[in-house]
């Protein structure tokens, strides 16, 4: 193993530790559900996408139900969740195409998940990996743009180019962890505005950290 991936290894395996309970926050029990759960959660906590759901879910079992929805209900329904228009129309973009393409069931890859009118990589890599199980790709949200910058894993900016760095450090059947454990610790230690370096367990191997 060479140095930068023995590094990555050991900053994954401590953080894995510090946060054993890392996993995906969203409630759901079907493809479907994490799907319109995930791009309702852009620009929104999980928290608050927890409280619409369950409504939401009942009245909408099936692709057919979302289509059949009038947008101005489907709105309604997500308001709280902000951009409840934009994201109203990405749920039905996303089910005519999953009606059209797939016969009505969410498909599994996550090729065939960004296809969808509506969905981005970061969305498909979620439930790609979390509704099928499958190793496709690495979700990279706002906290794991943010603390694989601040622990150097990566130097890009862009999400998809730091998705691609993290898949080249990482074996792929660690990816699914490398996003759970990145997004626990960037909401409870690594924060945007003032990291929590002292209770941080790789401060040590950290080029940001504030205790260097």
């Amino acid at each position: 193993m060479n140095p930068r991936r023995r590094r990555a290894a050991l900053i994954l395996d401590r953080l894995a530790a510090q946060h054993p309970d890392a996993h995906i926050a969203l409630h759901f029990s079907t493809p479907l559900e994490l799907l319109v759960a995930t791009i309702l959660s852009a620009q929104c906590t999980d928290a608050r996408v927890n409280m619409v759901t369950p409504a939401l879910f009942a009245r909408c079992p099936t692709t057919a139900d979302y289509l059949a929805m009038p947008a101005a209900e489907l709105e309604e329904m997500i308001r709280p969740t902000g951009f409840f228009r934009n994201k109203a129309r990405a749920i039905q973009e996303a089910c005519a195409t999953i009606v059209a393409r797939h016969g009505g069931e969410v498909p599994a890859t996550l090729d065939e998940l960004v296809a969808l009118h509506g969905v981005g990589r970061k969305t498909a890599a979620v439930v790609s990996s979390n509704a099928f199980g499958r190793r496709d790709g690495i979700a990279v949200d706002t906290h794991v743009r943010r603390v694989s910058r601040r622990l150097r894993l990566t130097l890009q900016h862009d999400p998809v180019k730091i998705e691609r760095s993290l898949m080249r450090i990482y074996p792929r059947d660690r990816w699914l962890q490398v996003s759970d454990v990145l997004i626990f610790h960037g909401r409870r230690i690594c924060e945007a505005r003032r990291p929590r370096c002292e209770d941080c367990a790789v401060s040590d191997l950290c080029p940001s950290s504030r205790l260097r």
